[in-house]
């Protein structure tokens, strides 16, 4: 048997050598206890060292970025339409409930000033500082049934004397001049008169023999607080299909 006069352990081949049989094989186990290391927390690579950054998170996908920069976009533009819209709707609806009025004339009672058909603008603030006027054509509440509007111009205003006769209007005694009338009134002989309240008005058609007007209603006259708007023009006709501007006087 051979004998190694060595030492018991070869710190290189890390094997044992057994005096009687030979070599032994020694496991190579280490346990955490047989060294004595330091882990460096504050352990840092050199600025001039590239190191590539990893991540699992799909939200620095710079599609997904851009897909999500483009939905906001249109999100962002529809929301303005949306916001563009609303204020519209809102100085629409103001503007015709305290400015104008927008008023399509169904019959031909005030031909041929007004035609059937005709779309005419009134203007709400034009007695805001002043009264209406003889000869002005105006949008009110029909006496007899306020949920109608009517259109017809004012003949007699509060303290008025008017008469009708021989197919004339007479206002104080004198007879009114009318070149805007569709035709000369009918003469059934009878004379009507009729005296103006204060705050409230007489109002006839221009096509006198094809209107409904202050001679036939139940409620003869037309309350101040009645009177909606002045008509300044008409702007088209919904029967001819067409345009036709024109300032109404």
């Amino acid at each position: 048997m051979t004998d190694f006069n060595n030492k018991e352990y070869d710190d290189d081949t890390k094997v044992k050598y057994d005096s009687d049989d030979g070599i032994e094989f020694i496991e190579d186990d280490y346990s955490h206890e047989d060294y004595d290391y330091e882990v460096d927390d504050e352990f840092t690579y050199p600025e001039d060292t590239d190191i590539p950054q990893y991540s699992d998170d799909y939200h620095d996908d710079p599609n997904y970025k851009r897909k999500k920069q483009q939905k906001t976009s249109i999100g962002e533009e529809i929301l303005s339409y949306v916001k563009i819209l609303t204020v519209a709707i809102v100085v629409a609806f103001l503007f015709t409930r305290f400015i104008i009025v927008n008023a399509q004339v169904p019959s031909g009672s005030m031909e041929n000033t007004i035609l059937t058909g005709d779309r005419l603008i009134g203007f709400r603030l034009a007695y805001l500082f002043s009264e209406p006027e003889r000869g002005d054509i105006v949008i009110f509440k029909y006496p007899d049934d306020e949920s109608q509007n009517f259109v017809k111009r004012v003949i007699g205003v509060p303290g008025d004397v008017i008469q009708i006769t021989g197919g004339h209007v007479y206002v104080n005694g004198d007879m009114l001049e009318e070149s805007y009338i569709r035709e000369p009134m009918n003469d059934d002989g009878e004379e009507l008169t009729y005296v103006v309240p204060e705050d409230s008005y007489f109002m006839l058609g221009d096509n006198r023999n094809n209107s409904k007007d202050s001679r036939y209603w139940t409620h003869t006259f037309v309350s101040r607080d009645k009177i909606i708007a002045k008509v300044s023009f008409r702007y088209c006709n919904v029967i001819k299909k067409k345009l036709s501007f024109a300032i109404i006087k």
